[in-house]
């Protein structure tokens, strides 16, 4: 980041608008493997969360050597037959075979199973537990595009739903950070369709 009009060769260009080492709080590293190693070394970055893990079923955040544990999540893929990764390349996987251009003829239908498992997932928390939703996307035109469409179709319907807040890994480390532990504390007790009873939660 320090060095990259060296790196990338565009001489060229304004300055980064911002300052890399303040506004970069975590990652993730590729693949959702090497978090153990990850873990040791973000500590010395001043890093505040890792997105890293490979899944979890829709579980209220906790730490992990002192670092929030941000993993992608399970959610009830077609219609709740089984569970999947929040992630678009396991959406293709169980599509397409792992095939980034498969039979266009079922685009609309695999679009329309992506946006069904995240909102199922959005849905299973927002009436339960409250659980933050965390979706993984590679902003790639896989299967003609339809996974970047499918999250501008998750994200036009539930950023706009009351008491939802659409934010930033760094924002929701700040929140996390803001709260008393014993209130977090109980509600990873919950499951994710679970409603928390707040009167007991909150005190």
């Amino acid at each position: 980041m320090e060095r990259w009009k060296t790196n990338t060769g565009f001489k060229d260009l304004p300055p980064l608008p911002f300052d890399f080492k303040k506004e970069v709080a975590g990652g993730r590293a590729p693949c959702l493997e090497g978090q153990p190693n990850l873990l040791k070394a973000i500590k010395d970055y001043g890093w505040r969360y890792d997105a890293s893990s490979p899944g979890d079923f829709q579980i209220w955040p906790s730490k992990k050597n002192g670092i929030w544990d941000f993993p992608l999540q399970m959610l009830p893929y077609e219609s709740g037959k089984y569970q999947g990764l929040s992630m678009d390349f396991n959406f293709l996987y169980n599509q397409s075979d792992g095939e980034t251009q498969g039979d266009p003829a079922k685009f609309p239908q695999w679009e329309q199973q992506t946006v069904d498992s995240y909102m199922a997932g959005f849905n299973r928390v927002y009436y339960g537990s409250r659980a933050p939703l965390f979706i993984g996307n590679h902003f790639e035109d896989w299967n003609g595009g339809i996974y970047m469409k499918s999250i501008d179709q998750v994200v036009k319907n539930v950023c706009t739903k009351k008491g939802v807040k659409c934010v930033s890994f760094k924002e929701l480390a700040d929140w996390l950070d803001a709260q008393k532990p014993q209130t977090l504390a109980a509600l990873r007790t919950l499951d994710p369709a679970q409603s928390p009873d707040w009167s007991a939660v909150v005190k």
